[in-house]
Order: structure tokens, then sequence, then C-alpha cells
């Protein structure tokens, strides 16, 4: 296959998909596992892609491949392949039909690659109505029981059906989403001081920790008279950090994120003002949190601010323990470092409000459940 004029594309029936830059490798590994396909990376120059076919069926050759190159992102089997016209997909999709046979609901799914008279939310929009109304099947976009794949290079389409699960989302049922009872959480953090570069990284570390999470607020919680210049590196360090990570968010989230507010507060003072607040201390000394997560999630969700207390180089002070609604240790015999505890904390919030909420659901099924069988 020496130009891409000599290339057959519908003799190809699997559609492979990798990582970028990664193709020609995976394509020698491909022929090293299968001597008798056909082979072609990154077909007219779209990378992520491979093209594979031969003797053995579309279904079968894409199995062996799931099954033996963790190489593989993604693989397609096709089942029609037509030119990338509008009028040729809607034939297509008329006669693959009959391959949704007992689905209980589908969605489409198409990547266009090239230039086209229509965009994929045309495809998307037509072969679904087709398939809809031919098939009298409902259309599932969130959790599909099938996704019909239409994978358009260049001026070739390929059609095909695989299970919902191929196409995997972030959230699904039985995942609850936990950023916004991030916003409910302030996190009380005590400064690393000391040498001026090892507390403006420290900072940075921290700063980009509590906007990852989008957490409420941060307050830098010195106790007494602390040197100036190192107080600072360690703030300066705390929002170049929550600008570097947010930054990012801006650019990648669909949403648009929460920026973390930031004060500075005497501790022991902190902790008098929010007296009547939930209070949560972290330390060795404290309960394990698979002992108390159930605690620690309703203490969050019904409160409008937690605040979560966390030492630096010194914990926290013994005589707060007793002002704290819970003194936690997040990993019994391991002492966690700074730069990491925050992090730790709301990543075991995160696993205790989901275990509460997942709890709610399957009680709420439970007593639904009974109620109808009691009618």
């Amino acid at each position: 296959m020496s130009g891409f004029n000599e290339v057959d594309f519908s003799k190809f029936s699997v559609i492979i998909k990798t990582l970028k830059d990664y193709e020609s490798v995976v394509a020698e590994i491909l022929k090293e596992n299968f001597p008798g396909i056909n082979v072609l990376a990154k077909p007219l120059n779209f990378s992520g892609l491979i093209l594979a076919g031969g003797d053995i069926s579309a279904e079968d050759l894409a199995r062996e491949i799931k099954s033996k190159i963790p190489e593989v992102e993604r693989v397609l089997p096709v089942k029609f392949y037509v030119p990338a016209e509008m009028d040729s997909i809607i034939e297509a999709a008329k006669k693959i039909m009959g391959e949704l046979s007992g689905a209980g609901s589908f969605a489409v799914n198409t990547v266009r690659r090239g230039r086209h008279n229509f965009t994929s939310i045309d495809v998307n929009v037509r072969v679904g109505a087709i398939i809809k109304e031919g098939a009298s099947i409902p259309v599932n976009l969130d959790f599909p029981e099938k996704v019909v794949f239409v994978e358009i290079i260049g001026p070739h389409a390929y059609m095909g059906i695989v299970d919902g699960s191929e196409f995997p989302k972030k959230i699904r049922p039985g995942k609850f989403q936990v950023r916004g009872y991030f916003r409910k959480v302030s996190i009380v953090q005590m400064p690393y001081l000391g040498d001026l570069k090892a507390s403006h990284e420290m900072g940075m570390r921290i700063g980009r920790e509590v906007q990852t999470f989008e957490v409420g607020e941060l307050v830098i919680a010195p106790i007494g008279a602390v040197k100036a210049n190192e107080l600072n590196a360690f703030i300066r360090g705390v929002f170049e950090g929550i600008e570097s990570r947010y930054q990012i968010q801006v650019k990648s989230y669909p949403h648009k994120p929460h920026k973390t507010e930031v004060y500075i507060q005497n501790l022991y003072e902190l902790v008098r003002e929010r007296a009547r607040e939930p209070i949560i201390v972290f330390e060795p000394e404290g309960e394990p949190i698979n002992s108390v997560s159930e605690k620690l999630a309703s203490l969050v969700i019904e409160n409008e601010r937690t605040s979560f207390l966390i030492g630096s180089r010194e914990g926290i002070p013994l005589g707060i323990y007793r002002f704290a609604n819970l003194v936690i240790d997040l990993c019994p015999g391991v002492t966690i470092a700074t730069d990491l505890a925050a992090a730790s904390a709301l990543i075991a919030l995160a696993f205790a409000i989901q275990q509460k909420l997942s709890s709610e659901k399957e009680g709420e099924k439970s007593n639904q459940n009974n109620a109808h069988h009691n009618i």
C-alpha cells in the first residue's frame, strides 16, 4: 500500500483508535499479532486512527484485538461502508435498523474528519430519526443500550453498532456529582513556613489542590507572630497555584469553574468564631476515616459551611480538638505530607458522600419495592 489512491477503503472492517502519535507503533503490534490482516495507520493522515481488515469477521477481529492489545483505545467493527454523502449514509442507516432488533434504546455517535457539506450533528439527527421511526426504538443520549457509530474519514464513511458501554460517560447511574459539595468546604490550612523557596513551592501545591476541587474558600491560619517574608512567600505561591489550575479549568471544563477565595485569620480566632459550625480536624490521633465517613458526609451535606483544619510542619494544637465535631485519621500509620493533606481530606469526603448518597438511593428503591409489594 504505497499510496492512498491504491488503497481500497471498502475492504477494511475494523476501525481502531489509538493515542495520538502512537499509530505506527500499534500498527506494527497488530501486524505481529495478526499476520493475515491488512493494516493502515493514519488513513488520509488523520491521527489516532488505524484501519484493519482481513478474512476474519469484523466482530471476531475486533474482539481479538480488544483482548490482546492494550495499546488500543477503542475498536469498532464495521457493518457498512459507504461514500461520505448524506444520502448514502441514510440508506445504510435503513439497512442497519434490523441489527438493532431487541435493543431497549440507542444513540448515534458521529465523528467527522475532513470537509463536507454537513456536520456531525446533522448526521446524528438524520440517522437517529430514521432508526427511531423505522425500528420504534427510543433514543437515549445519556445511557443508550446500543450505539450506532458513524466514522467519517474524508470521502469514506463506516457504520456499525456497539454496546453503549463502549462509549462510557463520566457520570452514569450509581455515580453522583460531588463537586457542588466542595463549595461548602472551608480548608483551614496552617501555613508552611521556613525557607522562602520551600514555602513558595508548598503554597503553589496547596493552591493547586484547593482549586482542583473548587472548594468554597481557603483560610491561611497562622498561630501568633510569624515572619512576614515567609508568610508572603507561602501566600504568593498559593495564589499562583490557584491561578494556574483555574486557567486550565476555564479552558477544559464545560461549566464555569468556581475560583477559590483566600483569607487569612488566626487559627484560634477562627475556631472561636466558627464554634457553632462543624469543625473537622485531620490528624493521626483521630478516628479512622472508615468509622466516621457517614457522619463526615452528613455534616457537609446538612450544613452551609464545614471547616477542615489541616496542620503543617506542626499539627493542629490539641486544645482545638475539644471544639471539633470530628478528629479524623485519613491513613492510620502514615503521616501525610503537607502538600497532600488537603487533597486527601477532600477525596475522603468525596468517597463518604458517594457512599451515603448511594446508600440512601438503595434505601429509596427498597421502600418503593416494599410499597409496591404491599399494594
